[in-house]
């Protein structure tokens, strides 16, 4: 791949377009048992690696009650793709919108859509940018980790504001910065971790993580400070309801902690 440190999402958007042909497990999409599943009652989706999302993380807009449990709910799929979360919304009869910035990744939507046979509205945009879509869109923003592949956060808590509905919900994923603590050829000596890094991590203003980062096949990725996961959601507005941590389901460092954290924040309604 060519190097843009300038258009430093454009690279990362080719760099998973890789890891997908490679066979990344966030790039694998569903099998028609799972979607069928999920026709019958039968589902779940994580933002993160190992937890599920809780059921009534989705309440007001899931109705257990109802055939298709999330009939109408107009969703968008942030940084989502890879025929994995938004097929199971699709099949609980949701009006899903994807949006991402890698080609593979948005070409697993489609598949899945054309094979099971549901109509999806499939964005290409770059998430640090404006948002393609007019102010008070959707009901529900659907947000697994991803945010770690950009430098502004903030930018993407006022942009999922603005385009949430009075009353829409914001499901999010995000890394809390542990993973970046540590160099991963250098995790741990005689079974103890050794820190590697300052936080927060950031390869565009520090040239030796740079050169780690480009070394290792990792792109651009930054770690970011929970004033800017969680007090930026805050500042643009959200109510926080609910949050929950997870972990990575093997490796050294999630005996010691748990790398991510998953929150519910709701828009107001006046």
């Amino acid at each position: 791949m060519d190097m843009d440190i300038n258009n430093y999402t454009e690279y990362n958007s080719k760099m998973i377009d890789d890891w997908v042909n490679d066979g990344w497990c966030w790039g694998m999409p569903i099998s028609n048992e799972v979607f069928v599943n999920a026709q019958n009652g039968e589902w779940e989706v994580v933002l993160t690696p190992s937890k599920t999302v809780p059921k009534k993380w989705f309440v007001p807009y899931y109705k257990e009650s109802e055939e298709s449990k999330l009939t109408g709910v107009k969703l968008l799929g942030l940084a989502s793709g890879g025929g994995q979360q938004i097929p199971i919304f699709a099949a609980l009869g949701a009006d899903c919108v994807i949006l991402d910035y890698s080609d593979k990744q948005l070409e697993s939507e489609k598949l899945v859509s054309e094979r099971e046979g549901y109509d999806i509205n499939i964005v290409k945009a770059d998430m640090t940018k404006r948002l393609p879509f007019g102010d008070d869109s959707f009901d529900l923003i659907f947000h697994p980790v991803s945010n770690c592949y950009i430098e502004d956060v903030c930018h993407v808590w006022n942009e999922c504001y603005r385009v949430l509905k009075p009353g829409g919900v914001l499901l999010a994923g995000m890394d809390n910065g542990i993973n970046f603590l540590f160099d991963d050829d250098e995790a741990y000596e005689d079974g103890k971790l050794i820190a590697a890094n300052k936080l927060p991590v950031n390869p565009l203003k520090d040239p030796v993580i740079y050169e780690k980062f480009m070394k290792n096949g990792d792109g651009f990725q930054f770690s970011h400070t929970m004033e800017d996961q969680i007090g930026g959601q805050l500042k643009a507005g959200f109510i926080l309801t609910d949050l929950y941590e997870d972990r990575e389901p093997d490796g050294l460092v999630s005996q010691y902690f748990p790398q991510y954290i998953c929150t519910r924040a709701v828009k107001p309604k006046t």
